[in-house]
């Protein structure tokens, strides 16, 4: 097969030099891309690179757990998909669309999100506080009396 191929590069290639003007230093370049094209024309069309599998209806609400969503790609469970989708090279947007999953797909786990939240809300965090005042609830000190106008004090020595 490899002498039939080398066979055909050189008539090609002979037949494109005959009848066009190329520079000495193409003719490495016209021999490789004659030989790629009908190796490949050879080889038959290339193979679509695989699709993944969409998953049913069923399977996308058995990916839900109340502590781990389960990957479609690996199928072990995780608390949240993000790291372990770059470990993968992709985005959440990209992961929902492979498969199928809808827009409101979760991206974390429902009791480690619940647990996030809860920590958060200990933390005093996404309480609204009048433009101002500190975060502190506890009241500022009374301000210290201001001295009677008079004569400066005197140093201390």
């Amino acid at each position: 097969m490899t002498d039939t191929l080398i066979e055909m590069t050189t008539v090609i290639a002979s037949s494109f030099v005959e009848r066009n003007r190329l520079e000495q230093s193409e003719l490495p370049a016209l021999i490789k891309s004659i030989h790629a094209a009908l190796t490949e024309v050879v080889a038959g069309p290339r193979s679509e690179p695989e699709q993944a599998a969409k998953p049913t209806a069923i399977q996308i609400r058995k990916s839900v757990t109340p502590d781990a969503l389960i990957s479609f790609i690996d199928g072990r469970g995780y608390k949240t998909l993000k790291r372990h989708l770059t470990t993968y090279g992709e985005t959440i947007e990209s992961y929902k669309a492979k498969y199928g999953l809808p827009v409101d797909y979760p991206t974390t786990a429902p009791n480690y999100s619940a647990t996030r939240s809860a920590m958060a809300k200990s933390l005093g965090l996404g309480k609204t506080t009048p433009a101002g005042s500190a975060a502190n609830p506890e009241p500022a000190p009374p301000p210290a009396p201001a001295r009677k106008p008079g004569r400066p004090a005197k140093p201390k020595s």
